[in-house]
């Protein structure tokens, strides 16, 4: 669960004894402690044959001690532990691998309704995850308040996490049990609230009879289907010939309707974007299940109406998808994109780079096939890009919580998930896009960057006429610069990037993006660029540490190559140069870190007497 640097070896922990580890600002802190009184449990997915008799066997032959009688229900049974770490053998060794009458058995810590809080257990975590994978995962579903590391006897790790709000927790619970992480299926359950207060009796229903809430899973009339499923954070978004978009409407209305209410989507036709266009975008708000259903329904309406009309041309599915996703579409080596053609029986062109703007990031995806082999298509294809955008969200829920209130939505590296909204800046960005902190008073201290590019690609970063590098700098926020040539045969050149952190972030993952677009590294090639931050040389030893222990932690918690030359001369700001080298991710995470250690430098100086010191970000 630990990343390399911070791994540690757990030790028997005594009765009453909790021990922290206090890991850099920015990494939670992960306690081991003692277990609460979570004794009780609940099993599910039980046959109607099952008896007490036959549970009790299965939990004696598994050495695990009960302190009371099974209560057996319709599908379902109760029984409590004597402690909590005889509750957590019991599901780390029962739950979904002990049959019993040819169903699996499931077995989790048995919660009220009334009782669910902000905590949640999640168990059956890859052992060897690393630490910002799950924290980027965690972030995703709301604001982590703590995560605790429970000390087990099992191989893989367990973790007690608390949200901000109970709603988060909810959220994070639909979405993360049975969630496949490296093979590992996760498995989360709700720790009570000890204190909570009992629900207030129904106003009307049988006498004795207290609701708990939607049955649970294994329990009466729940079955599979019955969880409600939520609507994807990415919409389906197609092209259609603006001929047909007036059948797809219908008369005042109808036909969308009907669409609408058979799908269970919100579908939006943007008839007022690129008057006179011959197509025409719509946007379908769904389950995935739902936004394909939609695009099934909206073909059928368009081939009718084209044999109504007497329309002879192929008409084809076309999706939009952001150029960010359009990549890991394809796969190395056109791979992905292959299968997903010899799968459905289709045929599908993406449309070339060319077509891009820097406000108009989306790529068409044309497929054509019979309804039905294009409606398979489109679940693939959806099916790799929401993959694509959710591993996104956990790599920039990660940069959000090392940047204070950075505006994700304003970066346009994704969609916006927004209702009725086309993803990601169609319209250009807001008016005056700056970074979007919190008020301490003042705005985030500018940074200045030196990001080194191959010379090759000075024409594709400034644009014709300078306009690439003149919208680039005002939609980052940011002062972007490229220096002259140090000679004739020079093979980098650098840009000067200067703005707070967020400027930062935007401009340079626009550059390393516009890099790969333009193929000046190779397809299973990764971008790494070499940047420079100046630091006062007072300073240059705390980002080295003793014996280097700073920079070697550094260069292992960010996988980024982090150098700082030996003998540099101070230039005349009494500055030196650290070397960052790496990925996108890697290289944002070493920056901000170096500034975290900046930061502290700073405060720990002394004012000058008769100078007021300037405020600082917090």
């Amino acid at each position: 669960i630990f990343s390399s640097r911070f791994y540690l070896e757990a030790a028997p922990v005594l009765t009453c004894v909790t021990f922290s580890v206090f890991l850099p600002k920015g990494v939670w802190g992960w306690r081991f402690p003692v277990l609460n009184t979570m004794n009780k449990l609940y099993i599910g997915n039980l046959s109607e044959e099952a008896s007490p008799l036959e549970l009790e066997s299965i939990f004696e032959e598994w050495k695990i001690p009960v302190s009371g009688p099974f209560l057996v229900k319709t599908g379902y049974a109760f029984v409590d532990c004597p402690d909590e770490k005889m509750a957590m053998k019991a599901i780390d060794i029962l739950s979904g691998k002990v049959e019993l009458h040819g169903k699996l058995l499931e077995v989790e810590h048995s919660v009220p309704k009334r009782q669910r809080s902000c905590k949640l257990l999640i168990r059956n975590i890859p052992p060897h995850m690393q630490w910002e994978v799950l924290d980027g995962l965690l972030a995703q579903y709301g604001s982590v308040e703590s995560c605790e590391q429970v000390n087990t006897d099992t191989e893989t790790a367990v973790v007690n996490v608390k949200y901000a709000a109970k709603d988060q927790a909810r959220q994070a619970m639909e979405k993360l049990n049975g969630f496949l992480m490296e093979n590992y299926a996760l498995k989360v359950s709700y720790i009570p609230d000890e204190t909570a207060v009992q629900d207030p009796p129904p106003l009307a229903g049988r006498r004795g009879f207290v609701p708990r809430g939607p049955p649970r899973q294994g329990s009466p009339g729940a079955g599979p289907g019955m969880r409600p499923k939520l609507q994807s954070d990415v919409p389906l978004r197609m092209l259609v010939p603006t001929q047909f978009v007036g059948a797809i409407i219908g008369k005042e209305g109808a036909t969308i309707r009907n669409i609408t209410k058979q799908t269970q989507s919100k579908i939006d036709i943007h008839r007022k974007e690129n008057a006179g266009a011959a197509e025409k975008p719509i946007t379908v708000h769904s389950t995935p299940e739902g936004c394909s259903s939609a695009c099934r329904t909206i073909l059928e309406i368009m081939q009718k109406e084209a044999l109504d009309t007497k329309f002879t041309e192929e008409i084809p599915l076309k999706i939009l998808a952001h150029n960010n996703f359009v990549g890991r579409l394809i796969g190395k080596e056109g791979r992905n994109l292959k299968k997903i053609e010899q799968d459905t029986e289709t045929k599908i062109t993406i449309s070339p780079l060319q077509d891009l703007t820097l406000y108009n990031p989306e790529r068409t995806i044309t497929v054509k096939g019979s309804i039905e082999a294009c409606g398979r298509a489109e679940e693939e294809v959806m099916k790799k890009i929401r993959e694509s955008y959710d591993n996104d969200v956990a790599a920039m829920n990660l940069q959000s919580n090392l940047i204070p209130g950075l505006n994700l939505n304003a970066l346009g590296l994704f969609p916006s998930s927004a209702p009725g909204m086309p993803p990601s800046m169609m319209g250009g960005p807001p008016p005056g896009a700056q970074a979007s902190y919190p008020s301490f008073g003042q705005q985030p201290e500018s940074e200045t960057v030196h990001l080194f590019i191959p010379a090759l690609a000075v024409g594709a970063i400034i644009g014709k006429q300078g306009q690439h590098i003149k919208q680039l700098s005002r939609f980052a926020g940011a002062s972007i610069k490229i220096a002259p040539a140090d000679g004739p045969d020079a093979k980098q050149r650098m840009v000067i990037i200067a703005g707070p952190p967020e400027a930062q972030f935007k401009a340079q993952g626009r550059i390393f993006g516009k890099l790969k677009e333009e193929n000046f590294f190779g397809p299973k090639e990764e971008v790494k660029l070499e940047a420079h931050i100046k630091v006062p040389s007072y300073a240059a030893g705390r980002v080295i540490g003793k014996g280097g222990k700073t920079v070697n932690e550094l260069q292992n918690l960010t996988s980024a190559e982090v150098v700082v030359p030996r003998d540099q001369t101070p230039d005349e700001n009494d500055q030196v140069i650290v070397k960052i080298t790496g990925h996108f991710y890697a290289s944002q995470l070493a920056q901000r870190k170096i500034q975290e250690i900046l930061s502290q430098v700073k405060r720990q100086q002394k004012p000058v007497p008769g100078v007021q010191p300037a405020l600082r970000r917090k």
